[in-house]
């Protein structure tokens, strides 16, 4: 069980990040925005746009195998450490600005994380119940 967290949730982050990057990319490449067959065809000539879809095809069927197996609460809020990934990525590889709050949010979300983490590891339910 350990071992797909270990993989899964990795696996998850990656598929999200490169999801949303992707979209990112290609949405730098679609603009100006046209209501004509040319705009379409332009969107669809970026690569850009495939590694948005794989990323989010792959995420899902990640996401639903994670599911099946991992508590709700701490694989919900571990699904958002994509926010983090693709705040520093987006700094490092497209020069966005990374500033102090952004930081901060990032360390709070990674907090919340491992709060949640701690709290189903001690899970009162999880534990043996005493004899009578």
């Amino acid at each position: 069980m350990r071992r797909l967290y270990l993989i899964g949730f990795p696996l998850l982050m990656a598929f999200d990040t490169l999801a949303q990057l992707s979209f990112k990319l290609a949405g730098d490449g679609a603009l100006p925005v046209e209501a004509n067959l040319a705009w379409v065809q332009r969107v669809l000539s970026q690569p850009w746009v495939y590694g948005a879809v794989i990323g989010y095809v792959g995420a899902f069927f990640t996401w639903m195998s994670l599911l099946r197996h991992a508590p709700i609460g701490p694989a919900f809020a571990a699904s958002h450490l994509e926010v983090v990934s693709v705040l520093l990525l987006s700094a490092w590889l497209l020069h966005e600005p990374l500033t102090l709050h952004h930081l901060l949010g990032a360390v709070l979300i990674v907090a919340g994380i491992l709060c949640l983490g701690r709290a189903e590891a001690a899970d009162p339910h999880d534990l043996p119940r005493p004899s009578a």
